[in-house]
């Protein structure tokens, strides 16, 4: 990692900055470290993932038996780690990718590097909830760190089971007058010392087995309804909507305009994985070009940061080694 001067003062400059900590960015980040670049990996959870979620994984090479696709993201993280690759959990909330640094703001701050790998998955959500798209910005957000202090002495409620989800419900507890957490699963897909802060967290109301139906309110949020498993549907008024929930399509908001998407919001790259924009790569379920499994994404994690290895060396013409 370099210090560079910035506007007027002087701020660290990572060879690279891997945006998702699954098994496409925990390899990017191993092999990025290993080549001796400084290396930030910034990621929501363990749990924000498709592996991360899965309970059992019983084909993935080198691994006997059966593993937790949990167990397996946090073996991937901490060789990477063991390296020199720092993780930090955060959301990214944008990108300014062809600036000299590279600038990644998230809810931890504003980063900096030379190059960038995304492989933030395909967890999006495409469709929206009714009441939505209608109270963005009057109740219904998408970051407790930066809405939070606004519900304070206010019922809120977090729809969500992941790692993501319950880091916000707890963040949200130091505000807001009751948390209402409304889980789409019977259990909370996280890490477990998370699962038990909430639970004993006063301030946090736990709703399994929900699906939020409808955002409420006219100008501004007054209620969610939402549908138990079992049992009619119900509404719980609250002041603060946040969002957390996950779909099949490719997570891509922080990236704008600025690389190129398919129709269907996939991150367009060459054949070395590199985007329209120099310094810029993506790998894994973000790319949408493959069998969704964890081996492929590992495998393009490593190109990607071979990749991002000879970018940086100064190799601007980059050709993949069959080439």
């Amino acid at each position: 990692m370099t210090t560079d001067e910035l506007g007027g003062g002087e701020v660290d400059v990572y060879d690279v900055i891997v945006i998702g900590g699954g098994p496409a960015g925990s390899t990017a980040a191993l092999y990025a470290v290993r080549a001796g670049l400084s290396t930030l990996v910034l990621d929501k959870g363990v749990t924000a993932g498709s592996l991360g979620m899965a309970s059992k994984i019983a084909n993935y090479p080198g691994i006997e038996g059966t593993i937790e696709g949990a167990e397996l993201v946090r073996r991937m993280r901490r060789q990477a780690e063991g390296f020199g690759a720092k993780f930090v959990q955060a959301r990214v909330l944008g990108t300014w990718l062809e600036e000299d640094p590279k600038q990644i703001q998230s809810t931890q701050g504003i980063h900096f590097a030379r190059a960038v790998i995304v492989a933030t998955g395909s967890m999006g959500r495409a469709a929206t909830i009714p009441g939505e798209e209608r109270l963005i910005g009057r109740g219904v957000s998408y970051c407790a760190t930066c809405d939070g202090a606004f519900f304070r002495g206010e019922p809120v409620a977090v729809a969500g089971n992941s790692d993501e989800a319950l880091e916000e419900a707890l963040f949200l507890a130091r505000f807001a007058s009751e948390v209402h957490l409304l889980s789409p699963t019977p259990q909370l897909q996280a890490e477990e010392h998370m699962v038990q802060e909430v639970l004993q967290e006063e301030r946090i109301l736990l709703h399994p087995e929900v699906r939020l139906v409808e955002i409420l309110g006219d100008g501004e949020v007054t209620g969610v309804k939402v549908r138990p498993r079992e049992g009619e549907e119900k509404i719980v008024s609250v002041k603060g909507v946040f969002l957390f929930l996950q779909g099949r399509r490719p997570i891509t908001d922080f990236l704008g305009d600025q690389v190129n998407l398919s129709e269907s919001g996939c991150v367009e790259v060459d054949e070395t994985l590199q985007t329209r924009v120099p310094g810029v790569f993506a790998a894994g379920d973000v790319l949408c070009n493959h069998i969704k499994q964890a081996v492929i994404a590992a495998a393009e994690g490593a190109r990607a940061a071979i990749a991002a290895d000879r970018y940086l060396s100064g190799r601007k013409n980059l050709r993949p080694d069959w080439a």
